[in-house]
């Protein structure tokens, strides 16, 4: 993995603990009203204490985490995946498909239903696609939460949650039996692959590892409706969109590198260009440990950048501005316009 997309996932690593950090409950004055959850959790007050002092942080805490598994979800994933594959998020409108394909989509899922067929990939795409047909019918809007595209080939990858619910499986691949046929019409000439995208096994005792066949066992009727082959977990995903090897442990370790009880002592010192001036080394340190490398690079030719500031007034404007917004997000149009500067 090359330095640049390291440091756009150390990036999203950033982002998503400052918004944890500014909402994370120090007391219960700000504490919803949860008046049924306060009365459920009394009958488990002897156990929470054993844990917990107090159970409107308790509470407070509950939601807090469930924000987190919110943000992983639907934020830092998606944008990781798309840092990997130089993908995106993509929708798609309007795409047709022939009265064949439909009866074929309705037959496929019925005999699933029914437990008549067991799912495979390359019977499925073969009646799919093999015959020409006039496409005069609509299929529903849909969204592809990873999308990428070569020359032969589109690929496209819905993530979900690492324990999905046992419903969602029957719509989920109607849904990717639609999206397939519409792309292939759309664009016969390539290959059409669509995978459904799972980020960790929760089952596994490494923390990178996975078993994809105990984690069909896992879902109810999961394997009543997808093959294997179309379902990318844990490594096996991150690989898939880096096209590296062990993908996922680098990330991790990005993250690890990052996470710390000091985070948000270390995020105040380099978020203003002050600290530089301050303590040096220490402000290199911190950039070099969460691979901010273009930021290292500013910073370490700063006196270059700030004698070049003399002569023009807003260089100077730009070189005093923090590295984050008030959310978290990374200024990058200082970072262009700087790093435009030493190219000079």
């Amino acid at each position: 993995m090359n330095d640049l997309k390291k440091e756009r996932i150390a990036l999203e690593v950033i982002k998503t603990l400052k918004s944890r950090f500014d909402s994370f409950p120090e007391d219960a004055s700000d504490n919803r009203n949860a008046p049924f959850h306060e009365a459920f959790l009394e009958a488990f007050s002897i156990k929470i204490k054993k844990h917990v002092t107090d159970i409107l942080i308790f509470v407070s805490l509950s939601s807090w985490m469930h924000g987190l598994n919110t943000t992983l979800g639907q934020s830092f994933f998606e944008n990781v995946a798309h840092i990997l594959c130089d993908g995106e998020k993509r929708e798609f409108k309007n795409l047709l498909i022939s009265s064949d394909q439909q009866i074929i989509i309705n037959e496929i899922i019925t005999s699933f239903k029914n437990k008549n067929q067991k799912p495979n990939l390359d019977s499925e795409n073969e009646l799919l696609f093999t015959k020409k047909r006039k496409n005069s019918q609509s299929i529903p809007n849909f969204t592809a939460d990873v999308y990428f595209e070569d020359d032969n080939k589109i690929i496209a990858v819905e993530l979900k949650t690492v324990k999905p619910n046992s419903g969602i499986f029957k719509g989920e691949k109607e849904k990717i039996l639609y999206a397939k046929a519409g792309l292939k019409n759309k664009h016969p000439e390539k290959q059409i692959f669509y995978y459904l995208g799972f980020p960790f096994d929760p089952l596994n005792e490494k923390k990178c590892g996975y078993d994809k066949k105990r984690f069909f066992n896992y879902g109810i009727d999961f394997k009543k409706y997808f093959d294997p082959a179309e379902i990318l977990l844990a490594d096996e995903l991150w690989d898939f969109l880096s096209e590296e090897r062990n993908t996922m442990q680098v990330i991790l370790e990005i993250i690890n590198s990052i996470s710390k009880p000091d985070f948000m002592e270390k995020y105040n010192f380099i978020d203003n260009y002050i600290g530089l001036h301050i303590n040096p080394d220490r402000y290199i340190n911190i950039l070099e440990e969460w691979y901010l490398n273009r930021d290292l690079k500013i910073a370490q030719n700063f006196a270059s950048i700030l004698s070049k500031s003399k002569k023009q007034k807003n260089l100077k404007r730009v070189l005093k501005q923090n590295l984050f917004d008030t959310k978290g997000d990374h200024k990058e149009n200082r970072v262009s316009i700087l790093l435009e500067v030493l190219n000079k």
